[in-house]
């Protein structure tokens, strides 16, 4: 009897506690993030490079043999470091023979001012004749010719020091091209010569990249070059999943009629350091492929997924339920909600992983 009258007692205690109101204990404690509407622009991703803005053959800027090799590949130089060396002999003896022609030529310019002013003065002479018996217009008129010919001469003189100042300069030029020099900062990618090769003017001796110069380029379908336009910013996701940012710097004006793809550079909003990014290295580039437009977005960390399908937990008079939504790109934090949602719902975005469907919460 006593046993009979326990298994009641604890059913109507069972019964009193499923009719009871649950209360803020019994809750569970989560956190919300209200789906908004917000100004968003749908982006694409495409597979870029990074190219370097200074990269090239080095040539030698005169002829000669090699003498020497003062730098390799894979060395990183500064600009104005010597990278060869060009045999001098010839060089210097042909600097030596223009100082000579100079000298040569300042010589016949000096004498022929000194036979015009000779020629000169007896014009002169001749001209102080005029009024006397003395006076003969013929040797006037000889001395005028005498005056016209020196004059000639120091003006001949003088071309040809102009020449021999001019052949000089090329020759030191010349003498000073013997050593090639880094155009810029970088590295020597290629070696195109060896020591005792024969080199004329115009020749390859290297080729450099410079890896601290870098733009990143991509190959743009033709149908999102609409939301582009010159300074606005995109991302670069490296391999390793880190991101920086870049501009656009330049459209190309051309399309490749078989990938319907046009050239896009991109200015990187940062200074690479030497053997941070190399010439040719692959990067995502994100970009705007739209106008900008007004959509509903959730936050990403509402979002729950199996398999295939989209789900979160809706908050509503203190209890969550399950949603599935269909979702459009991302948006930096937050997706694009395409079905499923309105401004203003309130969606878990922390907890949300252990909840169950038609679980109070607070939060």
């Amino acid at each position: 009897m006593i046993l009979r009258n326990l298994g009641i007692s604890a059913a109507l205690c069972l019964v009193f506690l499923a009719g009871r109101p649950l209360n803020a204990d019994d809750a569970t404690l989560v956190a919300v993030d209200a789906v908004r509407v917000e100004s968003v622009r749908e982006s694409i991703s495409v597979v870029g490079r990074f190219v370097s803005v200074q990269k090239g053959i080095v040539a030698t800027q005169t002829e000669g043999a090699v003498a020497g090799i003062l730098a390799d590949v894979g060395a990183r130089v500064t600009a104005g470091q010597p990278l060869a060396q060009l045999d001098v002999e010839r060089l210097s003896l042909r600097r030596d023979q223009w100082k000579a022609q100079l000298d040569v030529a300042r010589a016949l310019e000096g004498q022929a001012r000194a036979s015009l002013a000779l020629e000169q003065q007896n014009l002169d002479r001749v001209a102080e004749l005029e009024d006397s018996a003395a006076f003969s217009q013929a040797r006037q008129d000889d001395q005028v010719q005498q005056v016209a010919m020196m004059t000639a001469l120091v003006t001949s003189a003088g071309a040809r020091i102009d020449e021999a100042e001019s052949n000089l300069a090329l020759a030191e030029v010349d003498l000073a091209g013997a050593t090639i020099r880094a155009p810029y900062d970088g590295v020597i990618v290629l070696r195109h010569t060896e020591v005792g090769s024969y080199l004329d003017g115009g020749d390859s001796v290297f080729t450099m990249v410079n890896d601290t110069a870098m733009e990143a380029e991509a190959d743009v379908p033709a149908a999102s070059i609409s939301g582009l336009a010159e300074g606005v910013a995109v991302t670069l996701t490296f391999e390793d999943g880190s991101s920086r940012n870049a501009t656009v710097r330049a459209i190309g004006v051309a399309e490749d009629a078989q990938t319907r793809t046009r050239s896009v550079r991109f200015a990187l909003d940062w200074q690479p350091g030497p053997g941070e990014i190399a010439d040719g290295q692959s990067v995502i580039v994100a970009l705007p492929a739209a106008a900008t437009q007004e959509a509903v977005t959730v936050s990403k960390d509402a979002v729950l997924r199996d398999g295939g399908v989209a789900s979160v937990f809706v908050v509503s008079d203190g209890v969550a339920r399950s949603r599935e939504v269909v979702l459009g790109a991302a948006v930096g934090a937050r997706f694009v909600v395409l079905e499923g949602l309105a401004d203003g719902d309130l969606v878990v975005v922390r907890g949300n992983e252990a909840l169950a469907d038609d679980t109070p919460v607070s939060f």
